[in-house]
């Protein structure tokens, strides 16, 4: 008796182990499987294409999915399509690569020149420029503000620039940021601002742009104001219409 249900026990465990090798080898089988264009499963923004994902990055198919450089592809696309957010998996079941898109959000219009080219699009809350081809409009959500001469390197500043105006966003028009890398603001009320060619100040400079703004309102002269210079933060200039 003990003898049969050891037996039995043996069987089972054997059973198992066939089970468990015949699943390793047909996992193994699939991963060796072929991608094709169909086999890609979009998530998240729908804005975005499975042609734009090929066509903005390495990959190439038909390719085996176990050669499938995901962590390769997401730093690739995420960059070239100015993407919030992405995560590429392989999936045997279902098969294919699973791809969750978090695109960004215009918040302006933003243009730069490229080899003497034009580059259109927008830039989020972030300052991140995000392409014409590759934006997501919602036209409610973008304001009528441009940002000329958008730079990497500028991107902290234009966000830190549009949090200063965020409770009077329709005061600011345009952000400039010329070749050679002088920052000008134009705002409705104090016309242009020049804000220099340093922006590591311009924390320091946000905060002097609000109190010279509350201190113009007082001394009721804001509107014959032409020009602030704060590029100096130690000595401000404000120059006005002289009839």
């Amino acid at each position: 008796m003990i003898c049969k249900k050891e037996n039995i026990f043996v069987s089972a465990k054997n059973l198992i182990l066939i089970i468990f090798l015949f699943l390793t080898s047909a996992f193994t089988i699939r991963s060796f499987k072929e991608v094709n264009m169909n086999d890609l499963l979009l998530e998240g923004d729908e804005f975005i294409s499975k042609k734009d994902l090929i066509d903005n990055s390495s990959l190439i198919l038909p390719r085996k999915l176990i050669f499938i450089q995901t962590r390769l592809l997401e730093k690739e696309l995420k960059k070239k399509l100015s993407l919030k957010n992405i995560s590429i998996n392989r999936r045997l079941i279902p098969f294919g690569l699973k791809i969750y898109l978090e695109t960004r959000d215009p918040f302006a219009y933003a243009e730069f020149e490229k080899l003497d080219k034009k580059i259109y699009g927008y830039v989020d809350l972030e300052g991140v420029f995000i392409p014409k081809e590759f934006a997501s409009i919602r036209e409610k959500n973008i304001l009528p503000i441009t940002v000329i001469g958008w730079k990497k390197d500028f991107i902290q500043a234009i966000s830190k620039i549009f949090t200063l105006y965020e409770n009077n966003i329709n005061d600011l028009k345009f952000i400039y940021i010329a070749s050679d890398n002088l920052i000008t603001l134009e705002d409705k009320v104090l016309k242009k601002i020049l804000i220099g060619y340093d922006f590591s100040k311009i924390d320091q400079q946000i905060k002097l742009i609000s109190a010279i703004k509350k201190q113009l309102k007082q001394k009721d002269i804001i509107e014959k104001v032409k020009i602030l210079d704060i590029i100096d933060i130690d000595n401000p200039k404000i120059k006005v219409f002289k009839p």
